[in-house]
């Protein structure tokens, strides 16, 4: 697994985990998301926190599994692609989502973080 992937994978880790302090250092200051459960745009760091501060009052039992994982680096600029299966709790009822999902990362300060998340939610077979 290469720095991008690693990289991505602790993005996720931290997401089951619920560490949003953590998330929050993960991402790019200028990042931008999708927030699946109000379909709207996430467009800088105070979105993204407001997100997280949502989810903690309303999200448990978060478990993803990531496949079909691939990088691309362009200089100070990468691309991770997968295929990721989320389980978890919204305000009790259970919810499982499967998407394609694409993340655009850069070097911050030496570090890659995250400016764009972007999954697909597509409904079962």
């Amino acid at each position: 697994m290469g720095e991008l992937a690693t990289a991505f994978m602790e993005i996720m880790t931290a997401f089951d985990r619920q560490d949003f302090a953590a998330l929050r250092t993960m991402l790019a200051p200028d990042g931008q998301g999708v927030d699946e459960i109000t379909r709207r745009w996430l467009r800088d760091a105070d979105e993204i926190g407001a997100y997280f501060d949502q989810l903690a009052g309303s999200v448990d039992d978060v478990s993803t599994t990531v496949s079909d994982l691939e990088e691309r680096t362009w200089g100070e600029v990468g691309l991770v692609t997968c295929w990721l299966d989320q389980s978890y709790t919204l305000d009790g009822e259970p919810q499982k989502v499967s998407a394609p999902t694409s993340v655009v990362l850069r070097r911050v300060d030496g570090e890659w973080r995250a400016a764009l998340i972007h999954s697909v939610p597509l409904p079962e077979n």
